[in-house]
């Protein structure tokens, strides 16, 4: 559980059509504009200083270069990661063909990948520049933590006195799932996990659109404040360590413990 949030889309990043080209409506113009920024049209000369000037990942951040197997899946997933990371700066601008240049790809993946993040809140699309990742504020963090705990927590007190113990049994791969990454540094593989062992929690109750909305709003509170420091590795192992005492409190049948678990949690997860 990440005590800095309070975002996934549950579903996972294939099930958009590879070739769904989505254009964002403006609503300062109040038409639809595209957010694409290689401008076709212009002279090399007449944008060499806006793409001089235009901010990129450092090449050693950047992932390996993705196959071409769900291109647009595999570029999606990789620009989330690199949010959580921190690689992709609020407040700065990136281009669709600097990003497929370090990716292997060409900028039309990587556009449509943006325009799923624009969906998300994640960045804005700034037509004929590019799309800029968006800033947020301790107070959002902590309205997002606020409206997850009002969805999950009564979800998961009734479930713990609902589903059996074999039940809980089967989510001990999820909360190892954590601790793993927890254990190596890898702060996006963690926030992976962490969805996904919220998201099987959630599941249990059978609610499709429970999951789907607490999904999406657990994926908005892992994106890191302007100018934050780096989750340490300290922190992700004892933060999956509350996975873990939750589990067992859980198979345990322990309603007292869990509630005082989910309850510390949520009310930790603002700051």
């Amino acid at each position: 559980m990440d005590k800095r949030s309070a975002l996934p889309y549950p579903t996972e990043s294939d099930a958009y059509p590879h070739a769904s080209r989505a254009v964002p409506y403006s609503r300062f113009s109040g038409r639809a504009e595209t957010c694409e920024e290689d401008r076709v049209h212009e002279t090399p000369q007449a944008r060499g200083g806006a793409e001089a000037a235009r901010p990129s990942i450092p090449a050693q951040k950047i992932p390996r270069k993705v196959m071409r197997h769900s291109v647009r899946g595999q570029v999606l997933d990789a620009l989330r990661a690199a949010l959580v990371d921190g690689e992709l700066v609020p407040g700065e601008i990136y281009s669709g063909p600097a990003l497929g240049e370090r990716f292997g790809v060409s900028a039309t993946p990587v556009r449509e990948a943006m325009q799923r993040l624009a969906l998300e809140g994640a960045v804005e699309c700034l037509p004929n520049r590019g799309f800029r990742v968006l800033s947020r504020t301790p107070r959002e963090l902590a309205e997002l933590a606020e409206v997850r705990a009002l969805l999950e927590v009564p979800v998961m007190l009734r479930l713990a006195r609902d589903v059996p113990a074999a039940g809980w049994e089967a989510l001990r791969p999820a909360a190892a799932a954590t601790a793993a990454a927890a254990a190596v540094g890898d702060l996006p593989g963690y926030a992976e996990a962490d969805r996904a062992f919220h998201r099987e929690v959630l599941a249990l109750a059978g609610n499709d659109q429970l999951v789907q909305v607490a999904g999406e709003l657990h994926r908005r509170a892992q994106w890191p404040l302007p100018g934050a420091p780096r989750v340490r590795r300290a922190e992700l192992v004892a933060d999956a360590a509350e996975h873990t005492a939750l589990l067992e409190a859980l198979i345990a049948g322990d309603l007292p413990v869990v509630e005082s678990l989910v309850r510390e949690h949520f009310a930790g997860s603002a700051g």
